[in-house]
């Protein structure tokens, strides 16, 4: 029972791999784009909606629907930080979906 259950998890952690790097390659996935806000309560309220992002190389220049401009980073393949006025770091889950830690989720239209 317990190598079936090694088995399975060295399995999946493979496979979590495998999708990362066919998702992300080698490079800088590309952000740039228009993405929409999701949350739950008021966290799309507070941040914005909409968000337009432009890329360069890993810098990343935001402004949202409310003239709120920002600037952030790509840190790894799956890892952005975002500084003023949002300061909240996301984890990419898909090249269309970035989930931060305010509690939002931002969906590549």
């Amino acid at each position: 029972m317990i190598d079936y259950a090694k088995r399975i998890g060295a399995i999946s952690a493979l496979a979590a791999i495998a999708v990362a790097t066919s998702v992300f390659g080698q490079g800088n996935a590309n952000f740039a784009g228009t993405y929409r806000c999701e949350a739950e309560g008021m966290g799309c309220a507070a941040s914005g909606a909409t968000f337009t992002v432009t890329q360069t190389g890993s810098a990343l220049s935001v402004k949202n629907d409310k003239d709120a401009v920002g600037s952030g980073s790509i840190t790894s393949n799956i890892t952005i930080g975002m500084g003023p006025p949002w300061n909240m770091l996301g984890v990419v889950h898909a090249p269309n979906m970035i989930d931060w830690s305010n509690g939002t989720r931002w969906r590549k239209q």
